[in-house]
């Protein structure tokens, strides 16, 4: 069978019954995520990561266990069924071939038809089925291929709350990956998606993980399986892929114009989301001459009810991004069919006036009905470890702080700096003299989450060094800076509470009883 062909196979209908069982074998072997590092060794394991199958085959020349759990499971080699029984066990074997999760090639060895592979989601060793991807196979990915754990799927669960919450929504759930995100900390998960396919293989990585009992799985379009219910907590990673309006891949294509896949579940999300609930999106949107992006994400959501949070973390220009995509689907561009599909793809960006196309995430909380929308729209360019999560919390504690004052009140509270902000004061070299450097820019800079910095000049460094949580209130400051510098003091108010309120939405300066 031609190795395009041999992973768009049917799904078993037993999956998940042989998925806990299968989860189990992996443990006891050793076979996950810091074993298999363990076993292969550093370099090795770069390898496999960079999809490089020779270095990994040759490292699994010895005839123990864990050798052949990863020849079969993430190299994916036909092996003879008496090294499947070796490394699972005889009548798991027996059960893996009868229900077709291995299945049989022309030579007479059978070979794993899926990707089952142990991955560490939210720090908890987990165990993810999906259809395989063509990292380390020679294999085009079919029209309702389901995806594993990759970059999007990632940045989505760095970007979402851990905190303890009663029910969550997994729009769109895929292989599974957001529930298994949120099993530690939500009471129940329902996890929808249109895929049939999709939904088999996430019951299995629910059924891996123990958890069936917690997790509701729905078959259906969009928000139309949880039509009337609402929710603490909603993820999605839906098929934002700004293309052409056809479904190519399910798990990618949306069938809509342009970024109008993003553009549903962000206007619509709200309506599924309890009085204070969250939703944590990944979207994409197009970038237009004369449009300016932030305006266009903020025009798609209700005009009350709600505050959003909208971070762009990329932007690829229109040839970039179809040929990253293609590649996706392994489609070399360099061929007669790549370079059609290129050119069809960048026709139809080209005919809509998208000069580039921006992607990164959304967060929304709904907030009262009749309170106005309130959006911050934003780049992050800069790179940064610490997962985003616990900042999207916290960035919606602070500006809940702020909603809540009345015009005046800010003047009155007390403030201090965040732990670990620092103050840089940059120069540089005297372009007149020559000689010595002299003063360019000072800014405040978190070194930690985000890695947010804002610009500021002496005077506002001066006003928040002064800050204290139990020293001075706000007006104080301001006040004693004024009268030390013969300045005026209303007008010194005027354009220093409005950098401090940026300062606060960032989480470089915070409110007193944020330090407690």
């Amino acid at each position: 069978m031609p190795a395009t062909e041999r992973f768009c196979l049917p799904l078993p209908d037993d999956l998940s019954a042989l998925a806990g069982e299968l989860a189990d074998v992996f443990t006891s072997a050793g076979f996950d995520v810091a074993g298999i590092a363990g076993y292969l060794g550093p370099e090795v394991t770069e390898a496999l990561h960079r999809g490089e199958y020779a270095p990994v085959a040759l490292r699994c020349r010895d005839n123990s266990q864990m050798a052949w759990l990863v020849r079969i499971f993430l190299l994916h080699d036909a092996v003879p069924a008496t090294a499947l029984a070796q490394a699972v066990g005889a009548r798991l074997a027996t059960q893996l071939v009868d229900t077709g999760i291995m299945r049989a090639d022309e030579h007479g060895t059978v070979y794993c038809a899926l990707e089952i592979r142990p991955q560490i989601i939210a720090g908890r060793e987990r165990v993810v089925f999906s259809d395989v991807d063509a990292s380390l196979v020679d294999h085009v990915p079919g029209s309702q291929h389901v995806v594993g754990v990759g970059a999007a799927s990632l940045s989505l669960l760095q970007s979402t709350p851990l905190s303890p919450v009663g029910t969550v929504l997994d729009l769109g759930t895929g292989s599974g990956v957001q529930v298994l995100g949120q099993l530690g900390c939500a009471e129940s998960v329902t996890a929808t998606d249109v895929s049939e396919r999709a939904l088999t293989l996430a019951r299995a990585t629910v059924a891996a993980a123990g958890a069936g009992d917690r997790v509701e799985l729905v078959e259906g379009s969009w928000f139309a399986p949880v039509a009337g219910r609402r929710f603490d907590r909603v993820v999605a990673n839906p098929p934002f892929v700004v293309g052409l309006p056809e479904v190519g891949h399910v798990y990618r294509d949306s069938g809509m114009e342009l970024d109008g896949a993003s553009q549903k579940v962000v206007s619509e999300v709200a309506d599924y989301l309890n009085p204070g609930g969250t939703a944590h999106l990944l979207a994409a949107w197009v970038h237009r001459t004369d449009e300016n992006w932030a305006q266009r994400v903020a025009s798609w959501l209700p005009s009350h009810g709600v505050a959003a949070w909208v971070i762009e973390r990329d932007v690829a220009d229109p040839a970039l991004y179809v040929s990253t995509w293609l590649r996706d689907e392994s489609v070399d561009v360099r061929t007669r069919a790549g370079r059609k599909r290129s050119k069809v793809w960048l026709e139809y960006l080209s005919d809509h006036d998208v000069t580039g196309i921006g992607f990164g995430f959304v967060a929304l909380q709904r907030i009262a009905d009749d309170a106005p929308t309130e959006v911050l729209a934003e780049s992050l360019p800069q790179s940064f470890s610490d997962p985003l999560g616990p900042e999207v919390e916290e960035y919606f504690a602070r500006v809940a702080w702020l909603r809540d004052l009345v015009p005046g009140e800010i003047e009155t509270k007390y403030f201090g700096l965040r732990p670990g902000v620092a103050l840089e004061d940059i120069s540089v070299a005297d372009a007149e003299s020559h000689q010595g450097f002299e003063p360019a820019v000072k800014r405040l800079t978190r070194t930690e989450g985000p890695r947010w910095s804002h610009e500021v000049d002496d005077g506002l460094a001066a006003v928040v060094a002064g800050l204290r949580p139990d020293g001075l209130n706000l007006g104080e400051t301001i006040a004693l800076y004024a009268a030390a510098h013969g300045l005026d003091e209303e007008e010194l108010v005027r354009s220093a509470v409005p950098a401090i309120v940026d300062l606060i939405r960032h989480g470089l300066v915070l409110p007193a009883e944020f330090l407690d």
